[in-house]
């Protein structure tokens, strides 16, 4: 056991006027099992690269470890899978490797394969258990789930539930509850570490969020009621001292001494009230910084004229002499919500390019009713450039809906200045599905919309799905997300060679 100690870290990235990190200070122990959360865009891949050393920063950060970060560049691809690990580990024992991999249910003949070849799962269980061979280590393992079927998913956090020594980002809450001692999470205004795992942080969460906000209820009251008070005083200090005066023609001579001293005990009491109002105003400013912008989302799904929208009946879809997926029945009627399951690999993405309306070689019959508007979220975010302003223009969506839905969704305003390409996984996937709710569509099919989205978010998008209940088809490896939303559930296996 050693420590990793973090000491006023202050971070900003050059040409930047907003510190990321200021003044931050806290402890690691490198026999935790860590779990890194936080908002998209707070910060948690730049933390990794400040323990890696990538930037410059003012403050310490002290450690007796080597850090490792997954996932682990391959620079030659083409090496076979071996070739690989030992350029990551070049004093590895063969029985080691073979531990690690039968643990994480990979087979042996995937050693001596290409790795271009291993499926994305297959190759982020390799570089994982490359990886953990390393000894004296303390390893960042940076969103391993997103390339995972939800099988694959259960296997690697049953490996890291029995390894120590990492920290894991991660916005699956299943996948985190499972194998995590740990959770870091950077807040709106600190970074915090608690004992447990994600749920336990999250219910600790709400109980902290909800005593705030009980409190601030309790100080504005007492503000408005202290407010009120002051200026009664203050009111009646005047009037008192205005009686010095006397009044006119009364031939009656006013006691200025005692009116003067109960003027100044009036004023007294004043200030007194001023002070108690002012403590009250300091201390609600305290409250509530921590707490996360969780607005509702709404989205305005078009009805359509019949019930059924989509059916495949044995539909079996080619490319040349390759069989994407074979003898898929499947049916969508409107208020469907319908989870997509299948390995990777199995044909769930060519399955919606047909619906979408891709010219794809298939037999069987394919059925969608006439007139019907899809609103496609794709898995991938590398073709978003330019700025938002143009990107709602050439999508024909309402520019103002659409950065609101943002907004919501955590993006700042300054974030509606760049350009998207410099915006993080997440930020990418955020546009993507607001652009979605933005457009007039009877049918919304999301393929893997929650990847690199946090976990907030995700419960927003829960809570609109629920809310709505547009008809979607979706693909999604998170559990819980899963088990939450779908109304029905279609299970695509491969093909049989």
């Amino acid at each position: 056991m050693s420590l990793i100690n973090v000491a006023n870290l202050t971070f900003s990235y050059d040409g930047s006027y907003d510190n990321i990190f200021e003044n931050v200070s806290f402890q690691i122990d490198t026999d935790w099992k860590l779990g890194f959360t936080g908002r998209n865009g707070r910060g948690k891949t730049t933390f990794l690269n400040l323990l890696l050393g990538k930037y410059e920063y003012s403050g310490t950060i002290a450690a007796k470890v080597n850090f490792e970060y997954f996932p682990f560049a391959v620079a030659n691809p083409e090496d076979s899978t071996i070739d690989v690990i030992e350029n990551i580990y070049p004093d590895y024992l063969q029985w080691q490797v073979m531990r690690e991999l039968s643990l994480l249910q990979v087979s042996e003949d995937v050693l001596y394969r290409p790795f271009a070849t291993l499926s994305s799962g297959e190759q982020t269980k390799v570089l994982l258990a490359a990886l953990f061979l390393k000894e004296n280590s303390f390893l960042l393992i940076d969103e391993p789930t997103n390339h995972l079927d939800m099988n694959a998913r259960k296997i690697v956090s049953d490996y890291l539930s029995a390894k120590r020594g990492f920290i894991l980002v991660s916005h699956d809450r299943a996948f985190l509850d499972n194998c995590v001692d740990h959770i870091l999470s950077i807040n709106k205004t600190n970074i915090e570490i608690l004992k447990g795992n994600f749920s336990s942080w999250w219910e600790n969460k709400k109980m902290q969020d909800n005593f705030e906000l009980a409190e601030n209820e309790k100080l504005r009251q007492d503000i408005t009621r202290l407010s009120s008070a002051a200026k009664r005083t203050s009111d009646w200090s005047d009037k008192v001292e205005k009686t010095k005066l006397g009044t006119k023609n009364s031939g009656v001579k006013p006691d200025k001494g005692y009116i003067g001293h109960k003027a100044a005990k009036m004023m007294k009491r004043s200030k007194t009230i001023e002070a108690r109002q002012q403590a009250a105003i300091d201390d609600k400013s305290k409250l509530l910084k921590n707490i996360e912008n969780s607005e509702r989302l709404k989205i305005s799904q078009l009805n359509f004229h019949s019930d059924r929208l989509i059916e495949l009946e044995n539909v079996s879809i080619f490319y040349g002499e390759k069989t994407a997926c074979e003898n898929v029945s499947l049916t969508i009627e409107q208020g469907d919500r319908v989870a997509f399951y299948g390995k990777n690999g199995s044909g769930k993405s060519s399955v919606i390019k047909l619906i979408c309306g891709e010219d794809i070689a298939y037999t069987g019959i394919f059925r969608k009713a006439s007139q019907l508007k899809i609103s496609y979220v794709p898995q991938d975010t590398s073709h978003l450039r330019g700025n938002l302003t143009g990107y709602a223009q050439d999508n024909d969506i309402d520019e103002s809906l659409f950065k609101a839905i943002l907004r919501k969704l955590d993006f700042s305003r300054i974030q509606f200045e760049k350009d998207m390409a410099d915006f993080s996984g997440g930020q990418k996937k955020k546009v993507l599905i607001a652009r979605s709710l933005c457009e007039k569509a009877h049918l919304h099919i999301w393929d893997e919309p929650l990847n690199f989205i946090d976990v907030i978010s995700r419960m927003q998008i829960e809570k609109l799905l629920l809310e709505y209940s547009p008809t979607i088809l979706f693909v999604e490896h998170d559990t819980e997300f899963c088990q939450n939303i779908a109304t029905k559930i279609f299970e695509l296996h491969k093909p049989i060679k």
